[in-house]
């Protein structure tokens, strides 16, 4: 209870209301334009926007709450270990989504500490969301493929035999296939073939349990 009332009061001493609207809508509009365009400017994961934003306003909540002062720090760090926690868990994620997550956490650390310059604050978001449309190029963009792991019974002479042979027993090419593991003991040969993901497709479930890979 202590707790709450020295937030509270530090809240109302530290923070004037319109420094809070005013960083919040910068964090706002830097948000926008970092989802709403840069990021959707080519095909992603549809649940990346809304972890994107998340994480945005709830670091911007949290800085805003800890730098108003005469709050514990066993509180703040609190915070910070619970989003220390935060990744992505998902496979569909990429490095691309990884990126804008970290550009997003940047814009509501500078967004989200009072008492400094708004020039500055504008600045900083002005250059990592440029920085981020020169880098970003959407002709880049590469379709969606999904990775199939697979155990052959044999071992391959030629790496460039196992595409040839993946294709002959599934009926259809991968785009890659990388080598993870040769068993000579065992004379099999562990593969990850990727391929295209056909629209409309749905996306395979993920089995909870470990199992062993299928032998072709």
């Amino acid at each position: 209870m202590n707790a709450l009332v020295l937030a509270a009061k530090g809240i109302t001493q530290h923070i004037a209301p319109t420094d809070l609207v005013t960083r919040g809508g910068l964090d706002v509009v830097a948000l926008l334009i970092l989802v709403g365009w840069l990021y959707r400017r080519r095909p992603s994961a549809p649940a990346m926007p809304l972890v994107l934003v998340a994480l945005n306003i709830g670091l911007f909540a949290a800085m805003s709450t800890i730098s108003a002062g005469k709050f514990p720090a066993g509180v703040g760090f609190g915070l910070f270990g619970i989003l220390s926690l935060v990744r992505l868990r998902s496979a569909a994620f990429t490095l691309r989504d990884v990126a804008y997550t970290f550009v997003t956490l940047v814009i509501a650390l500078c967004t989200g500490l009072p008492h400094r310059g708004n020039w500055l604050v504008i600045t900083v978001d002005a250059v990592v969301l440029v920085a981020v449309l020169l880098v970003d190029d959407p002709r880049s963009y590469e379709p969606p493929a999904r990775t199939v792991r697979l155990t052959l019974d044999r071992i391959y002479d030629d790496p460039s035999l196992i595409a040839q042979d993946i294709a002959f027993r599934f009926g259809q090419t991968p785009l890659s296939v990388e080598v993870d593991e040769v068993d000579y003991v065992r004379e099999t040969t562990r593969v990850a073939a990727r391929y295209p993901v056909v629209p409309g497709e749905a996306a395979p479930v993920r089995d909870t349990e470990p199992r062993e890979p299928v032998t072709v």
